[in-house]
């Protein structure tokens, strides 16, 4: 199921430090390419605007697993990654966050001059998306960031995020060109987020009356508060727990990175460096390329690729990501002069580690996981916000064991 919607997310403060801005613009730009290159540019934009999809693809880029934070980076590090090549690409991000939002229908304008697109009807779609999330859905959330990426053959998804300060809370909108029939009625596919008390929504198929009765009557307020939207949300905690991620899902993946089960691998693994560690962080980006969408219910579970900017689940493993970043720009690079073999077998990570989970069962704890990857950051080059991982003392190894 294509999945659009709403997702809600505890407000984090804080910059992302460049060091992990710069291999995030990086990994993200390949792995946009990397789907685009194998599923074409329409996947991109059914990609963007899947909510967990998005989430996991923050995770895998470092982020916090569930922070609002991830709207704002990651789109930040894909409109500077896509932008340079989107000439070749065909895929044009535009927007951001604060003042940049506001030069949206401008870069809209310029892009249609060169592709040849309706810019007035892009600019239109742009500004209906931001109106609609934050006027004619009145939830309380100011919109700060609106995104808008579009191809070359017209296809667009908005991402968005607005703000309830009172709440401390952030919430992200994805809307999605073709699946939508109407800007005033039902433009997302489904909403889910955390349910904060009755709303104001005049996009709801029942508030057709109401609208009717606006367009008469447009200074008396609706008589009738409209139905709830049901909806899911992210936890406010930081860490990551056991109930945040598919532990059967983990474990098959953490099983593959040290225990190989197939052997058309060859290539792959003998690319100089590609040990365990980046093998189970490669797993993971593989499958934000080529997974399908039930892959992404428990995003939490990305976030074992390459840590998180403030140590949750554990520090960045810079040394790691670099190779992750090498290793898939090598792929792509090879795959665009026809040799595919590369490609193909980072591909086929995805594919064994679903195989691995039909009989993996899980036999751990997950802090026993997140405990190991912290004792050994700061062996690949852990990073966090706060400073550089440290090897563990005396007294913290005997705690581990």
């Amino acid at each position: 199921m294509k999945r659009s919607g709403y997702a809600d997310l505890p407000l984090h403060g804080g910059r992302v430090p460049r060091w992990l801005s710069e291999r995030m613009a990086k990994l993200g730009g390949a792995i946009i390419e990397a789907i685009a290159m194998d599923y074409g540019r329409s996947e991109v934009i059914t990609r963007l605007s899947d909510p967990a999809w998005f989430q996991s693809l923050g995770c895998v880029l470092g982020m916090d697993w569930h922070s609002s934070g991830i709207t704002t980076s990651v789109m930040g590090a894909l409109k500077s990654a896509l932008n340079p090549m989107a000439n070749d690409l065909g895929i044009y991000v535009c927007g951001g966050r604060g003042k940049h939002s506001r030069k949206t229908p401008d870069e809209l304008l310029v892009i249609a001059d060169k592709t040849g697109l309706n810019g007035t009807e892009l600019v239109r779609s742009s500004r209906l998306s931001a109106k609609v999330d934050n006027t004619a859905i009145q939830d309380g959330f100011q919109i700060y960031l609106h995104s808008f990426v579009v191809t070359k053959d017209g296809e667009w998804a908005v991402v968005q995020q607005g703000m309830n300060g009172q709440s401390g809370y952030a919430r992200r909108y994805h809307w999605h060109s073709s699946q939508l029939k109407s800007y005033v009625e039902t433009p997302h596919a489904f909403v889910y987020g955390h349910n904060q008390g009755s709303i104001l929504n005049l996009t709801a198929k029942e508030a057709s009356c109401t609208k009717s009765s606006i367009l008469d009557i447009a200074a008396e307020q609706p008589e009738k508060m409209l139905t709830e939207i049901k909806k899911i949300f992210m936890p406010r905690h930081h860490e990551v727990r056991n109930k945040d991620v598919d532990l059967k899902r983990l474990g098959a993946v953490l099983a593959l990175a040290n225990d190989l089960p197939v052997k058309d691998f060859e290539e792959l693994l003998l690319v100089e460096g590609l040990g365990p560690r980046t093998l189970q962080s490669l797993t993971l980006v593989s499958e934000v390329i080529h997974g399908t969408p039930s892959r992404f219910s428990d995003p939490a579970r990305y976030s074992f690729a390459h840590g998180g900017k403030d140590g949750h689940p554990f520090p960045v493993p810079t040394n790691t990501y670099d190779e992750s970043i090498d290793i898939l720009r090598k792929a792509i690079d090879r795959a665009k002069l026809g040799n595919t073999d590369k490609a193909k077998a980072i591909q086929s990570l995805s594919i064994a580690s679903e195989k691995m989970e039909e009989d993996f069962i899980p036999n751990g704890d997950l802090q026993d996981v997140i405990d190991h990857e912290r004792k050994s950051s700061w062996r690949f080059g852990g990073k966090t916000v706060f400073g550089d991982a440290k090897p563990p003392t005396h007294k913290q190894l005997r705690l581990f064991d």
